[in-house]
């Protein structure tokens, strides 16, 4: 396993969206960003939000079984912060096996802590490949069982 914090000690559940609105990509970005601007961590919403942008420009951060992870290393945050939207009639999101995507994980990370931005890249990608994780997340009634889940996931 992995030192360093866990997914879910990164999470803030009042930036959780149990519902997200929007019908394509870049409104799907906007609207995380929204909630992760909860968590109280973005000193610079532009240059958060441009960052953002620019990461998916790279390649889409779809990763597959209806996930997606967008991202930024950027100066706009101090510490690393996740969030999570769930779109229950999923979005287009040009995913590597071109499926529509319900699960979200935005995180933020400060340019400087390069190893920890791996870490949780790769936790996150680990949880998301099993069937019953996801399956649990869509079926979450609550910001705090989202958080909940994940935690016992990560145990």
């Amino acid at each position: 396993m992995l030192s360093g914090k866990k997914v879910a000690e990164y999470i803030k559940a009042e930036t959780v969206e149990l519902d997200l609105k929007s019908k394509n990509k870049n409104a799907v970005i906007k609207e995380l960003f929204e909630n992760i601007k909860k968590s109280g961590q973005v000193r610079n919403e532009e240059l958060a939000l441009e960052d953002l942008y620019a990461r998916e420009n790279m390649g889409s951060t779809g990763i597959g079984k209806n996930v997606a992870v967008p991202h930024a290393k950027t100066d706009a945050v101090d510490k690393l912060t996740v969030t999570i939207g769930i779109s229950r009639n999923g979005v287009e999101y040009e995913a590597i096996d071109d499926e529509n995507v319900n699960i979200f994980f935005m995180f933020l990370c400060p340019k400087d802590q390069a190893q920890e931005y791996l870490k949780i890249l790769a936790r996150i990608s680990r949880l998301v490949k099993e069937d019953k994780f996801r399956e649990s997340l869509m079926k979450a009634k609550t910001q705090e069982e989202i958080v909940e889940i994940i935690r016992k996931e990560e145990n």
